[in-house]
């Protein structure tokens, strides 16, 4: 099967937003259902969120799904019925197995400051699971050019935090203008420029809220324009086999 690239435009994501919340759909979520986009490869959620100050998502059932929060700017709360508690910085990895049932709350408790948030979800291998949660500061390695692995579930590849799914990684990348970095070889690839600009070899531009679903991706090259910070998950299968 020949390489392919699908840019998905910001602008053309699904957009559900109250008086507190504006959120950005890659895929069909709540309200917003396109029956030809539901997914790509293991991914299910990519939501692009911004939470109002002293606002935010009331206590909420999960089930069966691998959550990984990532925040760009501000702090989010979370609590969930297990006994966790954390606040999520920019820097700050989180992830959230709901396995047989988990209740939680994500809040901005700041007076004054929006939060900015990226939510994704992953099926993972097994059903009804014990729920956990992880967290972990990854902040200082971001420092450097190149790829840092936030989760994995990939056997033997090293990660600030696991996932209950053996063929799905998500990496980070915090980049300076004229920067460039190789992205993961993998029969599916989802970048999401988080911010900034960026240019993916033999795929284009992207700028921030775009994102690049490519097949059977071999190394292709990511360069950014300015500062730049980009999503990656590297998934060696796709959902249904």
């Amino acid at each position: 099967m020949p390489a392919t690239v699908d840019i998905r435009r910001a602008a053309d994501r699904g957009l559900t937003t109250t008086p507190w919340l504006e959120s950005r759909h890659s895929f069909s979520f709540g309200d917003h259902y396109e029956p030809d986009n539901t997914h790509f490869g293991l991914l299910l959620v990519n939501n692009d969120d911004i939470v109002a100050p002293r606002t935010g998502f009331d206590t909420h059932p999960h089930r069966d799904m691998e959550i990984v929060t990532w925040v760009l700017e501000g702090e989010l709360a979370h609590q969930d019925s297990t006994g966790n508690r954390g606040v999520i910085y920019p820097g700050l990895a989180q992830r959230m197995s709901a396995g047989s049932g988990i209740l939680h709350s994500e809040k901005n408790g700041s007076p004054t400051r929006p939060v900015h948030f990226v939510q994704m979800w992953v099926i993972p291998d097994e059903t009804g699971i014990t729920p956990g949660y992880q967290q972990d500061e990854i902040g200082n390695q971001l420092d450097n050019v190149g790829l840092v692995t936030v989760a994995s579930g990939i056997p033997g590849r090293d990660a600030a935090l696991s996932l209950h799914n053996r063929a799905a990684a998500l990496h980070v990348a915090r980049l300076s203008a004229g920067d460039s970095i190789s992205l993961p070889p993998a029969p599916y690839l989802h970048v999401f420029a988080a911010r900034g600009r960026l240019t993916l070899e033999e795929g284009g531009e992207l700028t921030e809220g775009d994102a690049a679903r490519c097949t059977d991706a071999d190394g292709r090259r990511l360069t950014a324009h300015q500062p730049a910070e980009v999503l990656v998950w590297e998934m060696h299968a796709k959902l249904g086999g």
